[in-house]
């Protein structure tokens, strides 16, 4: 084990939750994170549907795909501090009916506008995730903390990643508001199930709603490993959320003219990236961590050359270049895995008492990140196209390899 990983863990209790963490459990963690995330990315292939409904230029498509990572961010850093001062399932229950609620009514917005606040509100809500997330790992005994984290962050995962496939499904069976419908009904069958099953947890800090907000500068400045990770993963999701946003424009174009179906089934090949999750969880607790680091951010880089390749090769046969994408987004996941898993796993090996706050924090950043990528999508695309924007997601990836090599 490194020293990096020995100092961590010095910070450990010393023995798991009372309640025990079972495999049903963990699974029923991975499945809520899951159900919960797919808010947050399936607008990134439902930018052209709403664009085309509201008639908005490409140049803003970006818009839509930000709302909900603006509203999470924000989320996670006035909403989830609450799960260090009052019960956390109550708090995660409430915050579902207020996602149920927001969801609903995006089906049924009547104008972009009122559709992005709703979005900005619908990702506020979904920060309840990064209440679940720390209620897993409190629970979990410190020696299979990574492990445990890495198979909760799987659900996680493949929530993001199967996000943009069913989005796009539902958006050619019934449109694009199809999919909040369906949305909002499984948030409410999740809370359903969440309400008999979620384990009761009471915070350890005493303090007022104030002072934890206010801590978290403080946690920001005492902890270096926060500050490290949540930059190099901001930026690592400022490149994921980048291409994924203008994948979806680049593929309706020759010669793959793909419709909606099609930019699904293109999507599910990244959702195997998301096997890689539990894979640098025990990475992490053997010690592995600056080397695995490491890899995650040159495979993030390897995958953008590709990309690049592949999407301006219109001379190949169309399998070819459409396979060399499907490899390409495959592997950029898998990057960004890596990254944000090892990440999450030193931030939770930090001071058990502010879990929340922290994980608040690191995750609100690394989400400001991704905003930022979507935002900068419909920019890039106008500007550079396909390989432009390629190239504005690799300098984020230069940057996140350069903030992984520090100490």
């Amino acid at each position: 084990m490194s020293a990096q990983d020995q100092a961590l863990c010095q910070s450990l209790p010393k023995a798991p939750d009372e309640h025990g963490l079972s495999a049903a459990l963990i699974l029923l963690f991975a499945i809520a994170v899951g159900v919960i995330v797919t808010n947050l990315f399936a607008p990134q292939t439902l930018v052209g549907a709403i664009g085309m409904s509201f008639g908005l230029p490409e140049a803003a498509s970006g818009l839509v795909a930000m709302a909900p990572l603006l509203g999470y961010a924000a989320g996670l850093i006035l909403l989830v501090p609450l799960a260090d001062l009052v019960e956390n399932r109550a708090l995660v229950l409430r915050m579902l009916l207020c996602a149920i609620v927001a969801a609903a009514l995006a089906a049924v917005a009547p104008g972009l506008p009122a559709l992005l606040v709703l979005m900005f509100a619908l990702g506020a809500a979904c920060s309840a995730i990064q209440i679940l997330v720390p209620i897993a790992a409190a629970m979990a005994p410190p020696a299979r903390r990574g492990a445990v984290i890495g198979d909760v962050m799987s659900g996680l995962m493949v929530g993001i990643l199967l996000a943009r496939p069913l989005a796009s499904l539902l958006a050619d069976a019934w449109g694009w508001r199809g999919f909040y419908v369906v949305s909002a009904g499984a948030m409410a069958l999740l809370a359903f199930v969440l309400a008999g099953n979620l384990p009761r947890r009471r915070p350890e800090a005493p303090a007022s709603y104030p002072a934890l907000i206010t801590s978290l500068w403080h946690l920001l400045r005492q902890e270096a490993v926060l500050r490290r990770r949540a930059l190099s993963a901001a930026l690592v999701m400022a490149s994921f959320s980048l291409i994924w946003t203008v994948v979806a424009l680049r593929l309706v174009q020759p010669p793959f003219l793909l419709g909606q179906r099609g930019i699904a089934l293109f999507a599910l090949v990244g959702a195997g990236g998301a096997l890689a999750t539990p894979l640098f969880g025990r990475f992490g607790d053997r010690g592995w961590t600056r080397p695995a680091t490491l890899t995650s951010h040159l495979l993030l880089l390897g995958a953008l050359a590709l990309l690049g390749w592949a999407g301006t090769n219109d001379h190949l046969a169309m399998p070819v270049t459409l396979a060399g994408l499907g490899l390409g987004v495959f592997v950029l996941d898998v990057g960004v895995t890596g990254d944000q898993t090892l990440g999450r796993r030193a931030v939770n090996l930090l001071q058990p008492e502010a879990r929340a706050r922290l994980n608040g924090l690191f995750v609100g950043i690394f989400f400001l990140g991704g905003a930022l990528g979507s935002a900068l999508a419909g920019l890039s695309w106008a500007w550079g196209g396909w390989l432009g924007s390629c190239g504005v997601a690799a300098g984020f990836g230069l940057l996140a390899l350069a903030v992984g090599r520090r100490r």
